[in-house]
């Protein structure tokens, strides 16, 4: 018997004196100090400082997730296929800024769940002039890509490929995924954070927006996780309501500091006209959106409250604290909001509420 499991063996208790022992023995295990895991932990002193290196700067970064959004027919998939071309073929990104670039031809997987590929993504890259044999995409078959799945971080790895493309973002995410609860989008865009840093590839989401009117932030479809995770988000809209004429602006940029609209015009072809400074807030009301500044964590947790309530006069305090921590909200943020928008406590029977001033 091995000493680590060496028992000291007694009768069952019950047995009567002078009869032999039941069948039935106890082992005494000898004690053992439990084993403490002790968490892999790094100073800041042993960790050495990287700069970050850009496929366009200052908009899209290597090693990052960077999100392209607008309304549909805007040309962001048109953009976005153009920035492939123009990267198969060696050549650089328009820029006003000075930077040094570290690559030359680059391949990139193109992955849409809207166009068909013969029919609509080949032509609009032979009108771009690419260079096709530099870029691919992932056939899907009966099972569906996701963000988590193997394929990607596979086909990242075969081809080395430096942009991935994924148009739109919603489609990606995974059949089992509410792309509106935070605590089920944060691990998928963690995984593709975590494939975008291991590979220096360039993750580019393309989104749509949404009607709501609400904050530029929240117009993305989906949880503002999914914006939170990206370092670089570019709005694409249409400029003076020309049919042809297009911008990008940078409404996100964690990395650099955010660079001017840049102009383009779609038709035949994708034709590049420039840099400006472009008014977001006439861009998106001619779209008939409104625009504001990123929300700070209390306001977007004010916000949270409002659209929770949207006329209800009271909610259990459970159901809102467990609804805020699916959002990603903590208790302290969420205290703070609820002290703004002057909503108060009340015990009934053994529950509490909020109750929302009138």
């Amino acid at each position: 018997m091995d000493k680590k499991e060496e028992a000291v063996l007694f009768p069952t208790v019950g047995a009567a004196e002078g009869q032999l022992p039941y069948n039935y023995y106890e082992p005494i295990i000898p004690y053992e100090e439990p084993q403490c895991n002790t968490p892999d932990i790094k100073f800041f002193s042993e960790i050495e400082a990287a700069t970050v290196d850009w496929l366009w700067y200052p908009y899209i970064p290597f090693g990052k997730v960077t999100i392209i959004q607008g309304d549909p027919g805007e040309g962001k998939t048109t953009l976005a296929l153009n920035i492939a071309a123009i990267l198969s073929r060696g050549e650089r990104l328009p820029t006003e800024l000075e930077y040094t670039y570290t690559y030359n031809s680059i391949t990139s997987i193109y992955q849409t769940a809207e166009d068909g590929l013969a029919d609509t993504i080949k032509p609009r890259l032979t009108a771009a002039n690419a260079d096709c044999s530099r870029i691919c995409t992932i056939i899907e078959g009966s099972d569906a890509l996701h963000f988590c799945d193997s394929r990607l971080e596979d086909t990242i790895a075969s081809t080395g490929a430096k942009l991935l493309i994924m148009d739109p973002i919603q489609a990606y995410l995974g059949a089992d995924v509410d792309m509106h609860r935070a605590n089920e989008i944060r691990p998928v865009m963690s995984r593709l954070e975590a494939i975008a840093e291991k590979y220096s590839c360039a993750v580019v989401l393309i989104g749509h927006m949404n009607k709501s009117g609400k904050k530029a932030q929240y117009k993305g479809l989906g949880s503002i996780d999914i914006t939170a995770a990206a370092r670089s988000v570019l709005f694409v809209g249409r400029r003076d309501n020309d049919k042809r004429k297009r911008c990008i602006i940078p409404i996100k940029s964690n990395l650099a500091p955010e660079g001017r609209a840049v102009l383009f015009s779609v038709g035949e072809q994708l034709t590049w006209e420039g840099f400006d400074d472009i008014d977001i807030s006439k861009v998106c009301s001619d779209m008939g959106h409104s625009y504001e500044k990123t929300p700070s964590k209390v306001e977007q947790a004010e916000f949270f409250l409002k659209e929770l309530f949207d006329g209800k006069r009271e909610i259990r305090s459970t159901e809102v604290e467990n609804a805020a921590r699916e959002q990603g909200i903590s208790k302290r943020v969420l205290d703070t909001a609820k002290k703004n928008l002057h909503i108060s406590s009340r015990k009934s029977g053994d529950y509490w509420f909020y109750v929302f001033p009138d």
